[in-house]
């Protein structure tokens, strides 16, 4: 019998965070240099601060619209289409939500029976399998390949399809590995969500951030449109991680489930915060390009730093996550991360964590200052002197 007899079977069968247990004991550490922390390390810019400020003292701290608020879903809608031509009507197709995760947990709970699976290509985040579970479904892992770019095998997304196969839920440009996925594999995975009649849960957090390659919207996709669920957000793109706002869009069939679910889970995302959103989208681009700009000096960096240390490291082309393989210490993912840790007090995350396919590679973070990066170079250095 479970030691917590009052808890849900599905919520005591969770697996732990591996993210969260690497980073409480980080918290206990000093001098830690931290290239786990998926969040960017630039403050919100100053007029979107400005635009949250000016709507409390303006008194607009009540309720907005159950969905969100119309300025901001009309000015998503109209960014959507400028910067990929996807058409979104923004009066019954566009959620905000309180971030992404919300958004998440929507498209799921909205679409799936009890039971019903979803294909989850790994590493990915990890909260994409808990969340599955925690709407009633199966998730179904597909392991990537660091020889396909981390991209999903259209092969193995086909053999992994059964009568209980219900949604594909794929997420890129992908955290952990910093992949982007090409035109021409989406295209392959739209053809076998057609031929299966699949529904496609498409978290595209980091689509700003990419670096020298296109980004594609999924539901631009022939014939896609239909079946997609476009998951997004300001948190990544904007530095805006703790204003907790984030988007589904889906044809008006689709967003109506979400919809039913939201209005009795949250009355609305933060009103603050929508204001700062809905600036965000007016005058933030010039600062999303000059983050980019320095998270790509930052990416080289660390690309070639983790190379000439003699640990491969597969090249990011999107978020701010690189992935170097440690088998050539002798130690799995884990170990040379505790290892590492404990005594170079330089912090990444075990690959295992985020799923089949992680195993044996680190998750580094680079959205950190530049020379946090060139010091935790030199202290790895050191370790894999020791080790390598």
């Amino acid at each position: 019998m479970s030691s917590t007899p009052y808890l849900a079977q599905r919520v005591v069968t969770l697996k732990p965070s591996g993210i969260r247990k690497f980073f409480d004991i980080v918290a206990t550490m000093k001098d830690v240099i931290s290239l786990g922390i998926g969040e960017p390390d630039f403050a919100t810019p100053e007029p979107i601060i400005e635009a949250g400020i000016r709507s409390l003292k303006t008194g607009e701290t009540h309720y907005t619209a159950n969905l969100g608020l119309m300025a901001l879903r009309q000015k998503l809608a109209e960014q959507l289409h400028r910067q990929y031509g996807v058409n979104y009507e923004p009066g019954e197709e566009i959620l905000i939500t309180v971030g992404v995760s919300e958004a998440l947990y929507l498209a799921l709970a909205a679409v799936l029976n009890p039971g019903e699976e979803v294909i989850v290509p790994t590493p990915c985040f990890v909260s994409y399998q808990g969340d599955v579970v925690m709407a009633g479904g199966v998730p179904v892992e597909v392991a990537t390949r660091v020889e396909d770019g981390f991209q999903m095998c259209p092969e193995d997304l086909e053999k992994a399809i059964t009568p209980r196969t219900k949604a594909i839920l794929i997420g890129y440009p992908n955290n952990p590995t910093g992949a982007v996925y090409t035109r021409e594999v989406l295209e392959s995975i739209a053809r076998i969500a057609d031929k299966y009649n699949l529904v496609v849960i498409s978290d595209e957090l980091y689509d700003q951030l990419v670096y020298g390659v296109e980004h594609v919207c999924f539901p631009t996709l022939p014939g896609m449109f239909h079946r997609t669920i476009l998951l997004g957000g300001f948190s990544k793109n904007y530095a805006m991680t703790g204003w907790r706002i984030g988007f589904a869009a889906a044809p008006r069939d689709i967003m109506s489930g979400l919809v039913r679910i939201h209005q009795y889970l949250i009355m609305c995302a933060p009103t603050t915060a929508q204001a700062a959103a809905l600036e965000a989208i007016v005058s933030g681009q010039p600062y999303v390009d000059e983050m980019r700009a320095e998270y790509d000096r930052r990416r080289k960096l660390i690309v070639s730093g983790l190379n000439q240390l003699g640990l491969p490291t597969f090249e990011p082309r999107g978020a701010f996550y690189a992935f170097p393989n440690v088998a050539v210490t002798g130690m799995d993912d884990e170990t040379f991360a505790q290892k590492l840790l404990e005594e170079e007090r330089v912090a990444c995350v075990p690959g295992s964590a985020f799923g089949p396919g992680g195993e044996g590679f680190v998750r580094c973070s680079y959205a950190t200052a530049y020379d946090k990066i060139e010091e935790a170079l030199r202290r790895m250095d050191r370790f894999m002197r020791r080790h390598g």
